[in-house]
């Protein structure tokens, strides 16, 4: 999959949905204490009808009340890590440590698209993220971690296009939006970047959201609904594809998929998208920064090295001094 020229955003109507309503009442399993500030929460969804991990960083004063950032992982993450890519791999623990957020990570997730599926699929099961997500846990967050109602939502690449959908589709929930090499359309250029994040986990895109017309991959497609990121702050990072020093000699622990030109292609169309969408955000009003590197490939000592840099941003949708 080679580069994709940019395309002209069309954006259309803000897009108003209801939180989705689960049937029942999600219940926190249990917390285990990794360390002070880091905690393994464990929450029983009665949407995604199993057990979801959540790895949590809380501030070292854990006194007060405090926002909080939702986190997102790429397509590389899995079920059985101990704790998400971004505290693994992406140095959140150690930025976060003297910020007073908590940051909720879901652990796992690969090819979902943190979305609610509209059918079950044979290889990747049950999906009800967005329910889980803006329904189920925000009671969660704000009773055991102390949240004050404040939210972001932020995500690498496949999480990177989730976090966007997340904050047009609930832009009363989300105050800001960071998003690290990711692609914000669903049509176009977008269906040749959604389509094969899915089944690269073995997964049917049409589970998802239905067939290629279907008026799902609209609701879900950020560039048609920009307006509900207006005057919200929003940090879009994105690298060329062009190897940089972390790529001499390429190390393959740091990157997804463990292929140093399959990185380079897939950086080169979230360049694409974001050259082809940043202009229409601001456009229609988004508070926006962007941080363009003029080097860099898919992989992770980019975003750990791009995640302070969407600070500023945060902190100012989050409300935190």
């Amino acid at each position: 999959m080679g580069s994709v020229a940019a395309a002209a955003v069309v954006a259309v109507a803000p897009l108003f949905v209801a939180a989705p309503q689960a049937n029942a009442e999600a219940v926190v399993e249990r917390i285990e204490k990794t360390s002070a500030q880091q905690w393994q929460m464990y929450v029983r969804s009665p949407a995604m009808k199993r057990t979801i991990h959540l790895d949590v960083l809380v501030p070292a004063n854990q006194a007060a009340s405090r926002p909080t950032l939702l986190l997102l992982d790429g397509n590389g993450a899995s079920e059985s890590q101990p704790r998400s890519t971004w505290t693994l791999r992406g140095g959140a623990k150690e930025f976060f440590a003297d910020k007073p957020v908590n940051v909720v990570m879901p652990v796992g997730g690969g090819g979902t698209y943190y979305t609610d599926w509209l059918k079950d699929d044979p290889e990747l099961g049950h999906q009800k993220w967005e329910t889980f997500l803006t329904s189920e846990l925000p009671p969660l967050i704000d009773r055991e971690l102390k949240g004050n109602g404040v939210y972001a939502v932020g995500g690498l690449s496949m999480g990177a296009g989730a976090a966007a959908i997340l904050a047009v589709r609930h832009p009363d929930m989300f105050r800001a939006l960071a998003a690290f090499s990711g692609c914000y359309k669903t049509d176009g250029i977008g269906q040749l970047s959604v389509r094969p994040v899915v089944e690269s986990r073995g997964g049917n895109p049409d589970n998802m959201w239905g067939t290629a017309g279907n008026p799902e991959w609209d609701a879900h497609d950020p560039s048609k609904h920009l307006d509900a990121l207006r005057g919200k702050p929003v940090h879009l990072y994105v690298g060329t594809g062009v190897p940089g020093p972390d790529d001499a000699p390429f190390d393959d622990n740091w990157s997804w998929p463990n292929d140093p030109l399959r990185a380079n292609e897939i950086e080169h169309i979230s360049h694409d998208c974001t050259l082809a969408t940043a202009p229409a955000m601001k456009l229609f009003g988004a508070d926006l920064s962007l941080d363009y590197a003029a080097v860099g490939v898919h992989s992770w000592p980019y975003w750990k090295a791009a995640l302070p840099k969407s600070w500023p941003t945060l902190q100012a949708g989050l409300g935190v001094r």
